[in-house]
């Protein structure tokens, strides 16, 4: 049976997607964006923490005002992330569409799908990669196949699971059942595109790589999957804009030749520019590339 804490905790997600969908959109966002504020002033252990790692990422140039500043963008930007997800279900496809501001070529993967290869879709935990998935299922591309990390209370993670069911994903458990790779490998093989959020390890077993001057592991999944099976490899960046999404996908890296090395080398210093910059239409991507730094 589970305890307490754990009704609770599966309550309060049972509540925000019965009832924040229900709120008028401007009441929901006071809500979320109080609550934010809220936690960012009282700067607990979290918001230290999370502080700590925006100063990996913007290096010892940025001021104290600058960098409280930066923290409380990135709560607002977690704040943001948990009103839409509990909105997707009641938000139109017409307006994911419109709200997307595509700044890459994402044709180019519908067009693979279209000549039966399959892709994967390489993508941080950066703006609300649910809306993201949500977007790029009513662009067309019918349904995808990801991986969900088991979280507690089971309870959860199986609401989680009915929620982006509802959304047209198919979802694989990261654990508890067969191994995902080999039916993502299944799903690429007959040309359908998989997504995996690759920039955090939950393994234990990730690629050390080194991100803003420490170590830390990143999922080799994506590219071990491209590799097995052919499929294209596509790695995509996300950000909030001030009234929608953000978007930038790449082309395949394994095929750059020529001019695209040097296309795919801009594109590189674009990310990394966002991510240092506090680019102001992204302070979710900037606190989720911290939050790799450590943990």
């Amino acid at each position: 049976m589970p305890g307490i804490k754990d009704r609770l905790i599966d309550a309060g997600y049972g509540l925000g997607w019965s009832v924040v969908c229900r709120m008028p959109e401007s009441w929901a966002r006071w809500v979320f964006m109080t609550a934010a504020d809220i936690a960012w002033r009282r700067q607990g252990p979290r918001v230290q923490v999370l502080e700590a790692n925006l100063r990996r990422v913007t290096g010892p140039a940025a001021t104290g005002g600058e960098l409280r500043a930066l923290s409380r963008d990135s709560m607002r930007s977690y704040g943001r992330y948990w009103l839409e997800v509990f909105r997707l279900p009641v938000i139109p496809a017409g307006r994911l569409v419109a709200g997307m501001r595509d700044e890459g070529d994402v044709q180019i993967a519908f067009d693979h799908v279209a000549a039966g290869r399959g892709v994967v879709f390489a993508l941080p935990h950066m703006g609300n990669w649910d809306q993201a998935g949500a977007w790029i299922i009513a662009r067309g591309a019918g349904s995808f196949t990801t991986v969900a990390e088991r979280v507690k209370p089971e309870s959860v993670y199986e609401r989680f699971v009915g929620f982006r069911e509802s959304l047209g994903m198919e979802v694989l458990p990261a654990s508890g059942g067969s191994r995902p790779f080999g039916v993502l490998a299944q799903r690429l093989r007959a040309g359908r595109i998989v997504c995996l959020p690759c920039d955090r390890d939950v393994t234990g077993t990730g690629i050390e790589v080194e991100f803003f001057g420490e170590k830390a592991r990143m999922m080799a999944g994506p590219a071990a999957l491209a590799v097995q099976t052919g499929a294209a490899l596509i790695p995509v960046t996300l950000w909030f804009t001030d009234d929608g999404w953000g978007a930038l996908s790449r082309r395949d890296p394994g095929a750059r030749r020529g001019g695209q090395e040097a296309e795919g080398r801009g594109h590189d210093a674009a990310d990394r520019a966002r991510l240092r910059g506090g680019h102001h239409r992204a302070p979710g991507g900037l606190a989720h590339a911290a939050a790799g730094v450590r943990g």
